[in-house]
């Protein structure tokens, strides 16, 4: 049974002090999280060890780092690598999320290196994938994704690519005004895991989480997540706010 998954990305918000006590609030909130469910927290750099000294000893509760960098070390001023996240007991990492694609220039191959350090070091790429508005708008979305699976992710043996989470973004979704609908999620979801299979057949594209990261809220998450393809979300705005986040963990099938 591949696993569901709530991952909080807080991207570059609060203060250690404020992360701290979002943390705090949401572990105290009643959440029961079955044996296939996953509560993931990816929080700025600076405040990895203070979430994990946070969630010790809480089952399926995991940190996770929003970036990392593609060499296992050397003179890369500013950059953090997959060896210190090990260090740090640190076990996901977000890569390719819309943003560090479009800000920072990532390319499918800077991502399949850092794909393939991060498993060489036994921690698990979430790994971000989605469309533009202008690539949805000419109906080319299960081709553009395709290719991004296939330039990061296809060169992964089967053993390796069941280690990988995928995360869907909608990035024409995001801050836009316009809402990607259940059907939506739902369509592309389905259309990503008839991808994985054609590549590494049903059986390994069945064990592959992929959350859906389109402006998931507490209001829209249980409807979200009841659709077949879809394993959870990688959640942005929402998951800063305590009763939003707890409702989305709550909402997990």
């Amino acid at each position: 049974m591949r696993k569901q998954i709530a991952a909080a990305n807080w991207k570059m918000n609060l203060t250690l002090q404020q992360g701290a006590q979002l943390l705090d609030d949401i572990i105290a909130k009643p959440h029961d999280l079955k044996e296939d469910q996953l509560a993931v927290f990816a929080v700025p750099f600076p405040y990895l060890a203070m979430a994990q000294q946070k969630i010790e000893g809480k089952k399926n509760v995991f940190v996770a780092a929003q970036n990392c960098y593609s060499k296992k070390s050397g003179a890369y001023t500013g950059e953090v690598s997959v060896e210190m996240l090990q260090s740090l007991g640190i076990q996901y990492v977000v890569l390719g999320h819309s943003e560090r694609r479009e800000y920072f220039n990532e390319s499918n191959q800077l991502l399949a290196d850092k794909v393939n350090i991060c498993l060489e070091y036994n921690i698990t790429p979430i790994f971000c994938c989605g469309e533009p508005l202008s690539i949805r708008e000419a109906n080319t979305q299960n081709e553009f994704v395709a290719k991004q699976l296939e330039e990061s992710l296809y060169h992964l043996s089967a053993e390796q690519i069941q280690k990988i989470v995928i995360a869907y973004e909608p990035i024409w979704a995001i801050g836009t005004g316009k809402t990607a609908t259940s059907a939506q999620a739902q369509e592309m979801h389905a259309a990503l895991r008839a991808q994985l299979a054609t590549k590494y057949g049903q059986e390994v594209a069945d064990n592959i989480s992929i959350l859906y990261g389109g402006s998931v809220k507490a209001a829209n998450a249980k409807e979200i997540f009841s659709q077949p393809d879809v394993d959870g979300g990688l959640v942005g705005g929402a998951s800063l706010i305590v009763d939003e986040f707890v409702a989305i963990i709550n909402a997990l099938k």
